[in-house]
Protein backbone atom coordinates (compact mmCIF):
# COMPACT_ATOMS: atom_id res chain seq x y z
CA UNK A 1 0.00 0.00 0.00
CA UNK A 2 1.36 3.39 -1.00
CA UNK A 3 0.17 6.91 -1.67
CA UNK A 4 0.70 8.96 -4.81
CA UNK A 5 0.15 12.58 -5.79
CA UNK A 6 0.53 14.73 -8.89
CA UNK A 7 0.13 18.45 -9.56
CA UNK A 8 0.14 20.54 -12.74
CA UNK A 9 0.17 24.31 -12.32
CA UNK A 10 -1.00 26.65 -15.03
CA UNK A 11 -0.44 29.61 -12.72
CA UNK A 12 3.31 29.14 -12.25
CA UNK A 13 2.97 27.94 -8.65
CA UNK A 14 5.25 25.67 -6.67
CA UNK A 15 3.97 22.26 -7.74
CA UNK A 16 6.50 20.42 -5.53
CA UNK A 17 5.17 22.21 -2.45
CA UNK A 18 1.62 21.20 -3.32
CA UNK A 19 2.66 17.59 -3.83
CA UNK A 20 4.47 17.62 -0.48
CA UNK A 21 1.25 18.72 1.25
CA UNK A 22 -0.71 16.00 -0.52
CA UNK A 23 1.83 13.36 0.51
CA UNK A 24 1.78 14.65 4.09
CA UNK A 25 -1.99 14.12 4.18
CA UNK A 26 -1.39 10.56 2.95
CA UNK A 27 1.46 9.67 5.30
CA UNK A 28 -0.76 6.92 6.73
CA UNK A 29 -0.43 5.09 3.39
CA UNK A 30 3.33 4.68 3.71
CA UNK A 31 5.94 5.64 6.28
CA UNK A 32 9.03 3.84 5.06
CA UNK A 33 10.19 6.34 2.42
CA UNK A 34 9.02 9.17 0.19
CA UNK A 35 10.01 11.10 -2.91
CA UNK A 36 9.09 13.96 -5.24
CA UNK A 37 10.03 14.74 -8.85
CA UNK A 38 9.34 18.25 -10.14
CA UNK A 39 9.63 19.79 -13.62
CA UNK A 40 10.31 23.38 -14.69
CA UNK A 41 8.89 22.58 -18.11
CA UNK A 42 12.05 20.94 -19.43
CA UNK A 43 14.21 19.42 -16.70
CA UNK A 44 13.15 17.00 -13.97
CA UNK A 45 14.43 17.40 -10.42
CA UNK A 46 14.33 14.38 -8.07
CA UNK A 47 14.65 14.09 -4.31
CA UNK A 48 13.77 10.97 -2.34
CA UNK A 49 14.54 9.83 1.18
CA UNK A 50 13.85 7.18 3.76
CA UNK A 51 11.51 8.36 6.49
CA UNK A 52 8.64 10.83 6.79
CA UNK A 53 7.56 13.55 4.37
CA UNK A 54 8.00 16.58 6.63
CA UNK A 55 11.56 15.62 7.53
CA UNK A 56 12.49 14.79 3.93
CA UNK A 57 11.21 18.03 2.38
CA UNK A 58 12.08 21.20 4.35
CA UNK A 59 10.94 24.52 2.87
CA UNK A 60 14.39 25.37 1.52
CA UNK A 61 14.50 22.16 -0.52
CA UNK A 62 10.99 22.70 -1.85
CA UNK A 63 11.96 26.18 -3.02
CA UNK A 64 14.86 24.66 -4.95
CA UNK A 65 12.47 22.15 -6.55
CA UNK A 66 9.94 24.78 -7.63
CA UNK A 67 8.36 23.97 -10.96
CA UNK A 68 5.15 23.87 -12.96
CA UNK A 69 4.46 20.18 -12.34
CA UNK A 70 5.42 17.46 -9.90
CA UNK A 71 4.63 13.91 -8.81
CA UNK A 72 5.27 12.24 -5.47
CA UNK A 73 5.03 9.00 -3.53
CA UNK A 74 4.95 7.65 0.02
CA UNK A 75 6.00 4.01 0.23
CA UNK A 76 4.95 1.01 2.21
CA UNK A 77 6.93 -1.88 0.73
CA UNK A 78 5.16 -4.77 -0.98
CA UNK A 79 7.56 -5.72 -3.78
CA UNK A 80 11.24 -5.02 -3.13
CA UNK A 81 13.09 -4.48 0.13
CA UNK A 82 12.99 -1.36 2.29
CA UNK A 83 15.94 0.45 0.75
CA UNK A 84 16.32 3.80 -1.01
CA UNK A 85 16.86 2.02 -4.33
CA UNK A 86 13.22 0.85 -4.24
CA UNK A 87 11.84 4.26 -3.26
CA UNK A 88 9.60 6.02 -5.75
CA UNK A 89 9.22 8.07 -7.92
CA UNK A 90 11.52 6.53 -10.51
CA UNK A 91 13.35 8.73 -13.00
CA UNK A 92 14.15 7.20 -16.40
CA UNK A 93 16.69 8.88 -18.67
CA UNK A 94 17.24 7.67 -22.24
CA UNK A 95 20.09 8.01 -24.72
CA UNK A 96 18.04 10.44 -26.77
CA UNK A 97 17.86 12.85 -23.86
CA UNK A 98 14.25 13.09 -22.57
CA UNK A 99 13.73 12.24 -18.94
CA UNK A 100 10.61 10.63 -17.51
CA UNK A 101 9.36 9.89 -14.00
CA UNK A 102 6.64 7.65 -12.56
CA UNK A 103 5.01 6.90 -9.21
CA UNK A 104 2.53 4.07 -8.72
CA UNK A 105 0.35 2.50 -6.03
CA UNK A 106 -0.45 -1.20 -6.36
CA UNK A 107 1.10 -4.51 -7.37
CA UNK A 108 1.51 -6.11 -10.80
CA UNK A 109 0.62 -9.81 -10.73
CA UNK A 110 2.42 -10.72 -14.00
CA UNK A 111 5.55 -8.71 -13.11
CA UNK A 112 8.03 -11.44 -14.09
CA UNK A 113 6.40 -12.05 -17.47
CA UNK A 114 6.39 -8.35 -18.42
CA UNK A 115 9.86 -7.66 -16.99
CA UNK A 116 11.40 -10.65 -18.80
CA UNK A 117 9.86 -9.51 -22.07
CA UNK A 118 11.36 -6.04 -21.64
CA UNK A 119 14.76 -7.49 -20.70
CA UNK A 120 14.79 -9.49 -23.95
CA UNK A 121 14.26 -6.16 -25.72
CA UNK A 122 17.31 -4.69 -23.97
CA UNK A 123 15.62 -2.88 -21.10
CA UNK A 124 17.53 -2.85 -17.80
CA UNK A 125 16.03 -2.47 -14.32
CA UNK A 126 17.61 -0.84 -11.29
CA UNK A 127 15.10 -2.08 -8.71
CA UNK A 128 12.51 -4.76 -8.03
CA UNK A 129 9.58 -2.37 -7.86
CA UNK A 130 6.39 -2.35 -9.92
CA UNK A 131 6.60 1.40 -10.46
CA UNK A 132 9.84 1.11 -12.39
CA UNK A 133 8.34 -1.69 -14.50
CA UNK A 134 5.40 0.52 -15.52
CA UNK A 135 7.69 3.45 -16.30
CA UNK A 136 10.15 1.46 -18.39
CA UNK A 137 7.29 -0.17 -20.28
CA UNK A 138 5.89 3.23 -21.27
CA UNK A 139 9.29 4.70 -22.13
CA UNK A 140 10.31 1.70 -24.22
CA UNK A 141 7.21 1.80 -26.40
CA UNK A 142 7.34 5.59 -26.65
CA UNK A 143 11.06 5.93 -27.40
CA UNK A 144 11.85 2.68 -29.22
CA UNK A 145 8.54 1.86 -30.91
CA UNK A 146 7.50 5.44 -31.65
CA UNK A 147 4.16 5.36 -29.83
CA UNK A 148 2.57 8.42 -28.26
CA UNK A 149 2.80 8.18 -24.47
CA UNK A 150 -0.98 7.79 -24.15
CA UNK A 151 -0.92 4.91 -26.65
CA UNK A 152 1.91 3.25 -24.71
CA UNK A 153 -0.25 3.49 -21.59
CA UNK A 154 -3.15 1.90 -23.49
CA UNK A 155 -0.88 -1.00 -24.45
CA UNK A 156 0.26 -1.26 -20.84
CA UNK A 157 -3.35 -1.64 -19.72
CA UNK A 158 -3.75 -4.59 -22.09
CA UNK A 159 -0.55 -6.39 -21.12
CA UNK A 160 0.11 -5.51 -17.48
CA UNK A 161 -2.24 -7.23 -15.03
CA UNK A 162 -2.98 -6.22 -11.48
CA UNK A 163 -3.34 -3.00 -9.53
CA UNK A 164 -1.80 0.35 -10.43
CA UNK A 165 -2.92 3.93 -9.89
CA UNK A 166 -0.08 5.95 -11.38
CA UNK A 167 1.22 9.39 -12.29
CA UNK A 168 3.74 9.76 -15.14
CA UNK A 169 5.72 12.95 -15.74
CA UNK A 170 7.63 14.32 -18.72
CA UNK A 171 9.21 17.75 -18.99
CA UNK A 172 5.98 19.44 -20.04
CA UNK A 173 3.17 16.91 -19.50
CA UNK A 174 1.56 15.11 -16.57
CA UNK A 175 -0.27 11.82 -17.15
CA UNK A 176 -2.48 10.05 -14.62
CA UNK A 177 -3.97 6.60 -15.15
CA UNK A 178 -5.59 3.77 -13.25
CA UNK A 179 -5.87 0.03 -13.89
CA UNK A 180 -9.06 -1.19 -15.52
CA UNK A 181 -10.32 -2.93 -12.37
CA UNK A 182 -9.78 0.13 -10.17
CA UNK A 183 -8.26 -1.82 -7.28
CA UNK A 184 -6.59 1.22 -5.69
CA UNK A 185 -8.22 4.62 -5.21
CA UNK A 186 -7.37 7.71 -7.27
CA UNK A 187 -8.97 11.17 -7.15
CA UNK A 188 -8.72 14.34 -9.21
CA UNK A 189 -9.55 17.94 -8.26
CA UNK A 190 -8.85 21.52 -9.33
CA UNK A 191 -7.14 24.38 -7.50
CA UNK A 192 -7.75 27.78 -9.13
CA UNK A 193 -7.14 26.41 -12.61
CA UNK A 194 -4.40 24.01 -11.53
CA UNK A 195 -5.02 20.26 -11.44
CA UNK A 196 -4.21 17.83 -8.63
CA UNK A 197 -4.45 14.05 -8.42
CA UNK A 198 -3.93 11.86 -5.37
CA UNK A 199 -4.73 8.47 -3.91
CA UNK A 200 -7.23 9.92 -1.43
CA UNK A 201 -9.58 12.87 -1.31
CA UNK A 202 -8.16 13.99 2.06
CA UNK A 203 -4.98 14.95 0.17
CA UNK A 204 -6.99 17.14 -2.20
CA UNK A 205 -8.89 18.66 0.72
CA UNK A 206 -5.64 19.98 2.20
CA UNK A 207 -4.96 21.67 -1.16
CA UNK A 208 -8.48 23.17 -1.08
CA UNK A 209 -9.27 21.52 -4.39
CA UNK A 210 -12.77 21.64 -5.85
CA UNK A 211 -14.76 19.61 -8.39
CA UNK A 212 -13.43 16.38 -6.94
CA UNK A 213 -14.14 13.10 -8.69
CA UNK A 214 -12.65 9.64 -8.95
CA UNK A 215 -10.37 8.84 -11.84
CA UNK A 216 -12.32 6.08 -13.55
CA UNK A 217 -10.85 2.58 -13.83
CA UNK A 218 -9.02 2.43 -17.15
CA UNK A 219 -9.08 6.21 -17.58
CA UNK A 220 -6.02 8.08 -18.88
CA UNK A 221 -5.67 11.81 -18.11
CA UNK A 222 -3.24 14.08 -19.97
CA UNK A 223 -2.39 17.58 -18.69
CA UNK A 224 -0.36 20.21 -20.50
CA UNK A 225 -0.04 23.98 -20.15
CA UNK A 226 -2.82 24.54 -22.67
CA UNK A 227 -4.88 21.39 -22.71
CA UNK A 228 -6.48 18.62 -20.70
CA UNK A 229 -7.55 15.33 -22.25
CA UNK A 230 -9.48 12.49 -20.66
CA UNK A 231 -9.35 9.15 -22.44
CA UNK A 232 -11.97 7.61 -20.19
CA UNK A 233 -13.83 6.05 -23.09
CA UNK A 234 -10.81 3.90 -23.88
CA UNK A 235 -11.40 1.48 -21.01
CA UNK A 236 -14.69 0.38 -22.54
CA UNK A 237 -12.79 -1.19 -25.45
CA UNK A 238 -11.02 -3.52 -23.02
CA UNK A 239 -14.28 -5.27 -22.15
CA UNK A 240 -15.76 -7.32 -25.00
CA UNK A 241 -19.34 -6.92 -23.79
CA UNK A 242 -18.96 -3.21 -23.14
CA UNK A 243 -19.37 -3.78 -19.40
CA UNK A 244 -16.72 -2.51 -17.02
CA UNK A 245 -16.20 -4.68 -13.93
CA UNK A 246 -14.49 -3.06 -10.97
CA UNK A 247 -12.78 -4.78 -8.07
CA UNK A 248 -12.14 -2.04 -5.52
CA UNK A 249 -10.16 -3.10 -2.46
CA UNK A 250 -12.64 -3.49 0.41
CA UNK A 251 -9.76 -3.33 2.90
CA UNK A 252 -9.25 0.32 1.95
CA UNK A 253 -12.62 1.14 3.51
CA UNK A 254 -12.04 -1.09 6.55
CA UNK A 255 -8.50 -0.04 7.44
CA UNK A 256 -6.19 1.84 5.10
CA UNK A 257 -8.03 4.97 4.03
CA UNK A 258 -8.31 7.99 6.28
CA UNK A 259 -11.86 8.23 7.67
CA UNK A 260 -12.32 11.72 6.19
CA UNK A 261 -11.68 10.44 2.67
CA UNK A 262 -14.25 9.73 -0.03
CA UNK A 263 -13.44 6.85 -2.35
CA UNK A 264 -15.15 4.13 -4.34
CA UNK A 265 -18.31 6.29 -4.12
CA UNK A 266 -18.31 5.91 -0.33
CA UNK A 267 -17.56 8.09 2.67
CA UNK A 268 -15.04 6.00 4.58
CA UNK A 269 -16.24 6.99 8.05
CA UNK A 270 -19.84 6.13 7.05
CA UNK A 271 -18.89 2.60 5.97
CA UNK A 272 -17.02 2.05 9.22
CA UNK A 273 -19.98 3.19 11.32
CA UNK A 274 -22.21 0.75 9.42
CA UNK A 275 -19.71 -2.03 10.16
CA UNK A 276 -19.87 -1.20 13.85
CA UNK A 277 -23.66 -1.26 13.85
CA UNK A 278 -23.61 -4.68 12.18
CA UNK A 279 -21.27 -5.99 14.86
CA UNK A 280 -23.55 -4.63 17.57
CA UNK A 281 -26.44 -6.65 16.16
CA UNK A 282 -24.53 -9.85 16.97
CA UNK A 283 -24.62 -9.25 20.74
CA UNK A 284 -27.45 -9.53 23.26
CA UNK A 285 -25.51 -8.23 26.26
CA UNK A 286 -24.72 -4.68 27.29
CA UNK A 287 -21.14 -3.84 28.18
CA UNK A 288 -19.95 -0.94 30.33
CA UNK A 289 -17.94 0.65 27.54
CA UNK A 290 -16.96 0.30 23.89
CA UNK A 291 -13.24 0.95 23.37
CA UNK A 292 -11.72 1.08 19.87
CA UNK A 293 -8.15 0.27 18.97
CA UNK A 294 -7.22 3.72 17.65
CA UNK A 295 -7.28 5.08 15.06
CA UNK A 296 -8.63 2.89 12.24
CA UNK A 297 -11.27 1.25 14.47
CA UNK A 298 -12.57 4.52 15.97
CA UNK A 299 -15.61 4.86 13.73
CA UNK A 300 -16.34 1.13 13.87
CA UNK A 301 -16.44 1.49 17.65
CA UNK A 302 -18.67 4.55 17.38
CA UNK A 303 -21.11 2.62 15.19
CA UNK A 304 -21.24 -0.23 17.71
CA UNK A 305 -21.68 2.08 20.69
CA UNK A 306 -24.39 4.14 19.01
CA UNK A 307 -26.36 1.05 17.98
CA UNK A 308 -26.17 -0.39 21.50
CA UNK A 309 -26.55 2.81 23.49
CA UNK A 310 -23.28 2.08 25.30
CA UNK A 311 -20.68 4.74 26.18
CA UNK A 312 -17.95 5.09 23.56
CA UNK A 313 -14.65 5.62 25.37
CA UNK A 314 -11.11 6.25 24.18
CA UNK A 315 -9.64 3.97 26.82
CA UNK A 316 -6.47 3.33 24.83
CA UNK A 317 -4.33 6.37 24.07
CA UNK A 318 -2.27 6.25 20.93
CA UNK A 319 1.11 7.87 20.45
CA UNK A 320 0.71 9.39 16.99
CA UNK A 321 4.45 9.60 16.48
CA UNK A 322 4.59 5.82 16.11
CA UNK A 323 3.52 4.56 12.68
CA UNK A 324 0.97 1.92 11.81
CA UNK A 325 2.08 -1.42 13.25
CA UNK A 326 0.49 -3.51 10.48
CA UNK A 327 2.88 -2.07 7.89
CA UNK A 328 6.06 -2.50 9.94
CA UNK A 329 8.56 -4.68 8.06
CA UNK A 330 9.32 -7.33 10.71
CA UNK A 331 7.75 -8.93 13.77
CA UNK A 332 10.24 -7.54 16.30
CA UNK A 333 9.61 -3.98 15.12
CA UNK A 334 5.84 -4.57 15.19
CA UNK A 335 6.04 -5.87 18.78
CA UNK A 336 8.12 -2.90 19.92
CA UNK A 337 5.74 -0.52 18.18
CA UNK A 338 2.72 -1.92 20.06
CA UNK A 339 4.33 -1.20 23.42
CA UNK A 340 5.38 2.27 22.32
CA UNK A 341 2.14 3.10 20.55
CA UNK A 342 -0.64 2.34 23.06
CA UNK A 343 -1.19 3.13 26.72
CA UNK A 344 -4.37 2.47 28.74
CA UNK A 345 -6.04 5.21 30.78
CA UNK A 346 -5.23 4.77 34.45
CA UNK A 347 -8.12 3.46 36.57
CA UNK A 348 -10.52 3.59 33.63
CA UNK A 349 -10.83 -0.15 32.96
CA UNK A 350 -11.06 -1.30 36.60
CA UNK A 351 -13.95 -3.74 37.00
CA UNK A 352 -15.46 -2.89 33.59
CA UNK A 353 -17.01 -5.20 31.05
CA UNK A 354 -15.42 -3.91 27.84
CA UNK A 355 -16.11 -4.41 24.14
CA UNK A 356 -12.73 -3.92 22.45
CA UNK A 357 -13.19 -3.15 18.75
CA UNK A 358 -10.51 -3.57 16.07
CA UNK A 359 -10.68 -3.43 12.29
CA UNK A 360 -9.03 -6.80 11.56
CA UNK A 361 -6.77 -9.56 12.85
CA UNK A 362 -3.87 -10.50 10.59
CA UNK A 363 -1.12 -12.25 12.54
CA UNK A 364 -2.84 -11.92 15.91
CA UNK A 365 0.22 -10.77 17.85
CA UNK A 366 -0.84 -7.11 18.16
CA UNK A 367 -4.37 -7.75 19.40
CA UNK A 368 -3.10 -10.35 21.86
CA UNK A 369 -0.85 -7.73 23.47
CA UNK A 370 -3.70 -5.21 23.56
CA UNK A 371 -6.13 -7.61 25.24
CA UNK A 372 -3.48 -8.36 27.86
CA UNK A 373 -2.88 -4.63 28.26
CA UNK A 374 -6.56 -3.92 28.87
CA UNK A 375 -6.95 -6.82 31.28
CA UNK A 376 -3.76 -5.78 33.03
CA UNK A 377 -5.35 -2.36 33.51
CA UNK A 378 -8.17 -3.98 35.50
CA UNK A 379 -10.90 -4.90 33.00
CA UNK A 380 -13.19 -7.62 34.33
CA UNK A 381 -14.11 -8.86 30.83
CA UNK A 382 -12.82 -8.10 27.34
CA UNK A 383 -15.08 -8.98 24.42
CA UNK A 384 -13.24 -8.68 21.11
CA UNK A 385 -15.21 -7.51 18.05
CA UNK A 386 -13.55 -7.40 14.63
CA UNK A 387 -14.80 -5.17 11.80
CA UNK A 388 -13.88 -7.61 9.03
CA UNK A 389 -14.16 -11.33 8.28
CA UNK A 390 -11.15 -13.53 9.10
CA UNK A 391 -8.15 -12.69 6.87
CA UNK A 392 -7.25 -16.04 5.32
CA UNK A 393 -5.54 -15.16 2.03
CA UNK A 394 -2.63 -13.05 0.86
CA UNK A 395 -3.28 -9.91 -1.18
CA UNK A 396 -1.57 -9.56 -4.59
CA UNK A 397 -2.88 -6.09 -5.36
CA UNK A 398 -0.89 -3.78 -3.12
CA UNK A 399 -1.18 -4.92 0.51
CA UNK A 400 1.77 -6.75 2.04
CA UNK A 401 -0.35 -9.42 3.69
CA UNK A 402 1.86 -12.25 5.00
CA UNK A 403 2.01 -15.65 3.43
CA UNK A 404 -1.03 -17.77 4.25
CA UNK A 405 0.94 -19.70 6.85
CA UNK A 406 1.44 -16.50 8.86
CA UNK A 407 -2.25 -15.59 8.91
CA UNK A 408 -3.68 -16.65 12.23
CA UNK A 409 -7.12 -17.47 10.79
CA UNK A 410 -5.49 -20.25 8.72
CA UNK A 411 -3.86 -21.85 11.74
CA UNK A 412 -6.53 -21.56 14.43
CA UNK A 413 -10.28 -21.78 14.78
CA UNK A 414 -12.13 -18.74 16.09
CA UNK A 415 -12.32 -20.42 19.50
CA UNK A 416 -8.57 -21.03 19.44
CA UNK A 417 -7.93 -17.42 18.40
CA UNK A 418 -10.10 -16.25 21.30
CA UNK A 419 -8.04 -18.36 23.68
CA UNK A 420 -4.79 -17.16 22.12
CA UNK A 421 -5.71 -13.48 22.47
CA UNK A 422 -7.06 -13.95 26.00
CA UNK A 423 -10.42 -12.39 25.13
CA UNK A 424 -13.60 -13.54 26.90
CA UNK A 425 -15.37 -13.72 23.55
CA UNK A 426 -14.51 -13.08 19.89
CA UNK A 427 -16.76 -12.26 16.94
CA UNK A 428 -15.81 -11.32 13.38
CA UNK A 429 -18.01 -9.45 10.91
CA UNK A 430 -19.75 -11.83 8.52
CA UNK A 431 -18.78 -11.29 4.88
CA UNK A 432 -22.41 -10.92 3.78
CA UNK A 433 -22.92 -8.22 6.40
CA UNK A 434 -19.77 -6.51 5.16
CA UNK A 435 -21.23 -6.47 1.66
CA UNK A 436 -24.34 -4.77 3.02
CA UNK A 437 -22.21 -1.91 4.34
CA UNK A 438 -21.35 -0.61 0.84
CA UNK A 439 -23.59 0.69 -1.97
CA UNK A 440 -22.29 -1.60 -4.73
CA UNK A 441 -21.03 -4.80 -3.09
CA UNK A 442 -20.45 -6.50 -6.42
CA UNK A 443 -17.77 -3.94 -7.32
CA UNK A 444 -15.29 -4.92 -4.62
CA UNK A 445 -12.48 -7.43 -4.17
CA UNK A 446 -12.86 -9.68 -1.10
CA UNK A 447 -10.00 -12.05 -1.97
CA UNK A 448 -8.23 -11.66 1.37
CA UNK A 449 -11.36 -13.08 3.00
CA UNK A 450 -12.84 -15.53 0.48
CA UNK A 451 -9.87 -16.40 -1.80
CA UNK A 452 -11.69 -15.39 -5.00
CA UNK A 453 -8.97 -13.51 -6.86
CA UNK A 454 -10.34 -11.39 -9.73
CA UNK A 455 -6.92 -11.32 -11.44
CA UNK A 456 -4.90 -14.49 -10.76
CA UNK A 457 -1.29 -14.10 -9.69
CA UNK A 458 1.35 -15.27 -12.15
CA UNK A 459 2.74 -18.66 -11.08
Amino acid sequence: MCGIAGYFSRQGGNAAGQVMLALYAQQHRGQESCGIVSSNGKILNLHKSMGYVKEAFPNQLLEQMAGISAIGHVRYPTRGSAVLQNTQPYVIETLSGPIYAIASNGDVVNYDEVADDLRIKGVHFTSQNDGELLGRFIVYYHEREGMEVADAIKLLMKRVKGAYSAVFLTGDTLYAFRDVQGFRPMMIGYVNGDVAVASESCALDILRAGDLREVEPGEILVFTAHNEVSLKNYQRSLFPNGERKTFHCIFELIYFARPDSYQFDEYVYGVRRKIGAKLASYDDFKADAVVPVPDSANFIGMGYASAKGIPFEMGLIRNHYVGRTFIRPDQYTRDESVRQKFNPLKDFFTGKRVVLVDDSIVRGTTIRKLVRMVKGAGAAEVHLRIGSPPVRNSCYYGIDTPTRSELIANNMSEEEIRDYTGADSLKYLNIEDLRECVKAPGGFCYACFDGNYPVPKQT
